[in-house]
């Protein structure tokens, strides 16, 4: 995706109905991640690829599991923000549940933005990109705008319904 925040409309589609499961929040920022690296880039300047190794499904692996892990070990001291922010929090959510939620979402990433852009190499070490379909990208425009509106107003219904926010 072009822009970070059309990736939030695919999480919020895909992570809510998986609540249960696997750990929402981490999804979420797990879909939004990988485009630190472009952001850094572009700000300062660097002589280095816009979307490089993050943007490969290996990168994407390292760092979903990196960030599971710093979300698992980070949540007892940040429990009481996902409780306000996510509708219906699970504290028995374990280890498997953060890194699911975290590789899912990094290789989510990967796969929306592969056939936007030529410089992604998603098969790295590979040099190539089959995933490339720049005709794509109105359609995924659409799908993230729609998924957008259906994940905000499913959050909207949950949020309103949640006997913790009380």
């Amino acid at each position: 995706m072009p822009f970070t925040p059309f990736h939030l409309g695919p999480a919020l589609v895909l992570g809510l109905p998986l609540r249960r499961n696997m750990h929402v929040p981490t999804f979420v920022i797990a879909n939004i991640i990988l485009d630190v690296e472009p952001f850094l880039v572009l700000l300062l300047g660097l002589k280095y690829p816009l979307h490089g190794y993050l943007h490969t499904f290996v990168g994407a692996i390292v760092t979903g599991v990196a960030l599971g892990y710093i979300m698992y070990t980070a949540n007892r001291h940040l429990r009481f923000l996902w409780e306000k922010l996510f509708p219906e929090p699970v504290a028995g959510l374990d280890l498997k549940a953060f890194m699911v939620a975290s590789v899912s979402g990094t290789l989510l990433h990967v796969l929306m933005d592969s056939p936007l852009y030529y410089d992604i190499k998603p098969l790295y070490p590979l040099l190539i990109n089959p995933l490339y379909n720049p005709s794509l990208l109105s359609l995924e425009y659409r799908v993230c705008i729609f998924t957008g509106i259906i994940g905000l107003t499913y959050y909207l219904y949950l949020m309103t319904k949640n006997p913790h926010l009380e």
